[in-house]
């Protein structure tokens, strides 16, 4: 399906508040406090490559038909999609959710051939799905896309709530969810705390391995993964028979999903219980056997996978396990937002987007004594937004390409935003994707932020530990913009980040005082009488 171009009258880019003129970008100058020596020149990471845009229309009568033209434009492609779904045998119709129902954006740029030592994400045949947590049962788009993926109505779902504090109400919602999107879903009486039911039992139990065989889709309910991972894995870390009949599920082109901490166990490592992300951050590395441990590896050995990320600010605890571990890449999912990996390939549906992590060229020093990184690569994806890890490319959505590009060292760079990003959290609800989405559209070239404790627990060994988080934009950082969903929604490539342990200093703050000659003034006796009474202002 071809989408008409779109006018040039509606992708005009914003017009900044009114400022006095100013030089065009340049090196930020910083306070001493923050001077940082200058990183060494970096190469460019070819495996966050982006598509070019499409010219847009000429203006005038085209702007005035150009919303009739694309309606006409959608009904014909849906129509065109019904088609072909009709026509097409059951055993393919999972690989219609492959792509969304818009129109492909702009041919991907010619070096599009494979990057050198392209990560694995996905050897399956099938689709791995980590939600992010907190997804709303009415978040139609991502219970349509999971039915979706699974072959459309009438495909079979097994609902697994061994995480779950409740296994039985949190897995029937999810059941019904599953079922209002046309799935035949069933829950599976597999959980610790079902009454009534082992739990040892139930995942050797060969009636129900065959009940998973026989689905097209598999959806772990959120809650600890630790009750996931110690139920399906056996004490050598072999799989039991529940496990291998889910394994045979992704193999056969079938979806696997979880939310929350079902999500958490997608890699190959997890977080099993480590809430503490600053403690994580200050320690440099996660306890092995409490903090992390293994998880069921759905996806490739070179990408970690954590959930809750942006509202939790999780990067905090994702990059000290990355070194750790040794993990290439890792990928941070927003609530009620899911991340579809096939192949290699990522899409972000959902609420909001997901926080893709590139060490392949950063740098720690061992010899510091307290965590620190420089050269991170940080790439925001938005909702609607793609990534082939294999090519290089990343696609934004249709909203992104028909609202504005952003290239910072394009000479008609016209930056929205004009003071350094400075953000005294970093590690708070969504605040690193904030100062991303910022510093792209910023006549600045870095930004900066905290991570450290306001009010240290009387344990914390280094209470007054802390550490700055530098954003720093490269030659090839790119942006998009759109206020179509109702905010201002940005998708930010190729960002360098470097962490640097700070001491912080006690206390943080002070009460203004009263200045010593005014303390010392004495006070003036009131006025006597008449005198008083002329100071009375007329009514």
């Amino acid at each position: 399906m071809s989408l008409p171009p779109t006018p040039a009258c509606l992708t005009a880019p914003r017009t900044p508040p009114s400022l006095p003129a100013q030089a065009p970008p340049r090196a930020a100058t910083l306070p001493a406090r923050f001077a940082l020596p200058a990183p060494p020149p970096r190469r460019a990471l070819s495996a966050l490559a982006v598509r070019p845009t499409s010219p847009p229309a000429p203006r005038g009568f085209a702007c005035r038909i150009w919303p009739l033209a694309l309606l006409v434009s959608l009904a014909l492609g849906s129509l065109t999609a019904l088609a072909q779904q009709a026509a097409t045998p059951a055993a393919s119709k999972a690989a219609l959710g492959k792509s969304p129902a818009v129109a492909a954006p702009a041919a991907p740029r010619a070096a599009s051939a494979p990057v050198a030592g392209a990560p694995a994400i996905m050897p399956r045949r099938g689709y791995v799905v980590p939600i992010g947590g907190a997804l709303k049962y009415d978040n139609a788009e991502v219970w349509a896309r999971l039915v979706q993926l699974s072959g459309g109505a009438g495909a079979r779902w097994v609902v697994v709530p061994l995480a779950a504090a409740n296994p039985e109400t949190t897995g029937a919602r999810i059941a019904e969810a599953l079922s209002a999107q046309g799935a035949l879903a069933e829950l599976l009486p597999v959980s610790p705390r079902w009454a009534g039911r082992d739990v040892a039992e139930a995942v050797q139990d060969a009636a129900l391995a065959a009940t998973v065989r026989r689905a097209r889709g598999v959806f772990f309910a959120g809650g600890a993964q630790a009750r996931i991972t110690d139920a399906l894995l056996q004490a050598d870390g072999g799989r039991t028979p529940l496990l291998e009949a889910i394994w045979s599920v992704v193999d056969a082109g079938g979806v696997i999903a979880g939310t929350s901490a079902g999500a958490a166990v997608m890699s190959e490592t997890m977080f099993r219980d480590a809430a503490n992300v600053l403690g994580v951050l200050k320690a440099g590395r996660a306890e092995e056997g409490r903090e992390i441990d293994r998880g069921l590896g759905f996806v490739g050995p070179e990408l970690f996978i954590d959930q809750h990320f942006l509202k939790r600010g999780r990067i905090g605890r994702m990059l000290p396990l990355m070194l750790q571990k040794g993990y290439r890449l890792g990928l941070g999912v927003e609530e009620n937002s899911a991340a579809i990996l096939h192949g290699n390939q990522v899409e972000v549906i959902g609420g909001k987007g997901v926080l893709l992590v590139d060490l392949a060229d950063a740098t720690h020093d061992d010899g510091l004594g307290a965590f620190n990184l420089k050269n991170a690569r940080l790439t925001y994806l938005d909702r609607g937004d793609r990534h082939d890890f294999a090519t290089g490319t990343t696609t934004p959505s249709p909203q992104k390409l028909a609202g504005m590009s952003i290239d910072p060292n394009s000479p008609d760079f016209k930056p929205y935003f004009r003071r350094m990003p400075f953000v005294p959290d970093i590690l708070g609800d969504a605040a690193l994707v904030s100062a991303m989405g910022n510093l792209i559209d910023n006549h600045e070239n870095e930004a900066f932020g905290l991570a450290f404790a306001g009010i240290p627990p009387q344990d914390d060994p280094q209470p007054d530990l802390g550490f700055e988080f530098r954003l720093r934009r490269l030659p090839e950082s790119r942006g998009w913009y759109t206020g179509a969903f109702g905010g201002e929604d940005y998708t930010v490539l190729n960002l360098a980040l470097d962490v640097t342990p700070v001491i912080m200093t006690r206390p943080l703050y002070q009460p203004l005082e009263r200045p010593a000659a005014a303390k010392a003034a004495p006070a003036l006796p009131p006025p006597a009488g008449p005198a008083r009474e002329q100071q009375r202002p007329a009514n």
